[in-house]
């Protein structure tokens, strides 16, 4: 769970002014608990980054879903590897990201066509038609 919310975080925040807190905390985070893997993951960071930028310039969600999953599993294996590094992910996160907005971010694609209607909701919906 935590690695799937940090992967969802980190690829929203790569498209925001965060982005260089961002890299700088990964690239930290990266250098004290797998320091061997640190150059190759703020590599990483930078091609992913720029594929955010593009994807979300191209509205290319089928991207920013596959970035999602890239950096879940990163992060997923570097806490398999090195379980004490939660605690400071969760804190690095919770620095990013207060409150989890971007982990909780929807995004919503629909059409409709002749006579359809398309009924959308982030959260709750209460549609009355007569």
């Amino acid at each position: 769970m935590l690695a799937q919310s940090a992967g969802a975080t980190l690829v929203t925040l790569m498209a925001t002014d965060a982005w260089h807190r961002v890299r700088d905390g990964l690239a930290q985070l990266w250098r004290r608990t797998q320091p061997e893997r640190a150059e190759t993951v703020t590599a990483e960071l930078e091609a992913a980054h720029e594929d955010v930028l593009a994807a979300a310039a191209a509205g290319d969600q089928e991207t920013l879903d596959e970035l999602r999953l890239q950096w879940q599993g990163s992060v997923r294996r570097l806490l398999v590897a090195r379980p004490a590094a939660v605690e400071e992910l969760r804190a690095l996160l919770d620095r990013l990201d207060p409150g989890g907005a971007a982990a909780r971010q929807v995004t919503q694609h629909a059409t409709a066509s002749g006579q359809g209607r398309v009924y959308q909701a982030g959260r709750d919906q209460h549609i009355t038609e007569r």
